[in-house]
């Protein structure tokens, strides 16, 4: 019997060998993390506010090339100091990097026909770039790969922006198309992401005294968009609002709760109501407890640990709260991180290019950009008005 056992034993380790021997052979099947990104050094944040003023489909200007550096440069020293107050830099880089080491750890469990896997970074604003990205792509030989935003919501001026910036860079580097490329371009609702924002809820509540844990609201905060890009058809805050729905449901409706918007910049109109004003009124409103969910963030960046850490505690404070706390971002969540390795899995098994959704471009669109990248990934029959 004994004998059999070891006979299985070394069948199984043959064929472990065999296997992981063949995903050495191939080219890695590459998944590209898409995200804004953030300054990883106090240097930094020069480059990084000039990227981010520069780019006209985030924050639309007027003279853009004359008005972003000077706007940049006018808020360098403001930023710095924030990013001072959070440890000297952005952690986004770091944490996404850990997703994506977790991530491909799970995929080649999950889908060894499609493995190895290997992440890649592709930001737009800060280190390591998405030209960088591509750079390293294709000295590793790869001849698939996925884009995958790292914003589960789509917005024309996030996700759009990547990846109007990562069909620009292929159109450079790439022009014969050797690598085949497909789009995970929205996730709002998919399970694994509402079990982890949940389960991060589940867990801040339980640090609340039982006789107030009910009677805690929950505020959900999103990243903020200009009117003017709203009323042009951007689908952002009804996916956002998918997702806020979707955890609520998850947690059984326990808390009273409501959805703001924050980071506003410049003069123009934005989403209401903005979070400052939403905890403003709570305090006013007699309410003691309240608790922050970043719900359109994957990690904790300036967003995180500055406005919403800093900024409106001290401001929760002011108008009366006396329990304002905020929910741990997803981070290294293992359910966050299966989660993606989930998400990717599915994509390449089904074999899509995109999401039907993105073959739809927004009812008032005027980015020439937006329907040539949607072009560049489904082609041209399929992208409608």
């Amino acid at each position: 019997m004994s004998t059999g056992r070891g006979i299985v034993k070394s069948l199984a380790r043959s064929m472990a060998t065999a296997a992981s021997s063949q995903n050495a052979s191939r080219s890695p099947t590459a998944i590209v993390l898409l995200n804004m990104g953030g300054p990883p050094t106090l240097q930094d944040v020069g480059p990084f506010l000039h990227n981010l003023f520069s780019d006209k489909d985030l924050i639309p200007l007027p003279f853009q090339s004359r008005l972003a550096p000077w706007i940049a440069r006018r808020r360098t020293p403001k930023v710095t100091d924030q990013y001072a107050k959070i440890g000297g830099g952005s952690p986004i880089g770091s944490w996404t990097d850990k997703q994506g080491q977790a991530m491909v750890k799970v995929l080649d469990e999950i889908s060894p026909e499609t493995a190895p896997h290997r992440h890649y970074i592709a930001f737009r604003y800060a280190p390591p770039l998405t030209e960088t990205a591509l750079d390293k792509i294709f000295q590793d030989g790869v001849k698939r790969a996925v884009a995958f935003t790292q914003y589960p919501q789509w917005s024309c001026s996030t996700t759009g922006s990547s990846l109007n910036d990562l069909v620009k860079q292929l159109k450079q580097r790439d022009p014969e198309g050797k690598v085949e490329w497909s789009v995970i371009d929205r996730w709002p609702t998919h399970a694994g992401l509402i079990e982890a924002f949940a389960d991060r809820i589940r867990t801040r509540l339980n640090s609340y005294p039982a006789e107030v844990r009910d009677r805690v609201v929950i505020l959900f905060s999103a990243h903020s968009l200009p009117l003017s890009v709203v009323s042009r058809g951007d689908p952002y805050t009804t996916e956002v609002a998918a997702t806020v729905y979707a955890v609520m449901e998850k947690i059984g409706h326990t808390n009273p709760y409501r959805l703001a918007w924050q980071s506003k910049v410049g003069p123009s109109q934005w989403l209401t109501p903005d979070t400052q004003s939403t905890i403003e009124a709570l305090g006013k409103a007699g309410h003691k407890e309240v608790m922050l969910v970043p719900i359109a963030f994957t990690s904790d960046h300036i967003e995180t640990l500055y406005e919403l850490d800093l900024e409106y505690g001290h401001l929760a404070k002011e108008v009366g709260i006396t329990n304002l706390t905020r929910v741990e971002s997803l981070n290294d969540s293992p359910i966050f991180t299966r989660a993606m390795a989930d998400i990717v899995a599915s994509h390449l098994r089904d074999g899509v290019i995109a999401s039907k959704q993105f073959e739809l471009r927004c009812p008032g669109c005027v980015n020439e950009k937006c329907g040539q990248t949607k072009e560049y990934f489904v082609g041209k029959s399929n992208v409608h008005l």
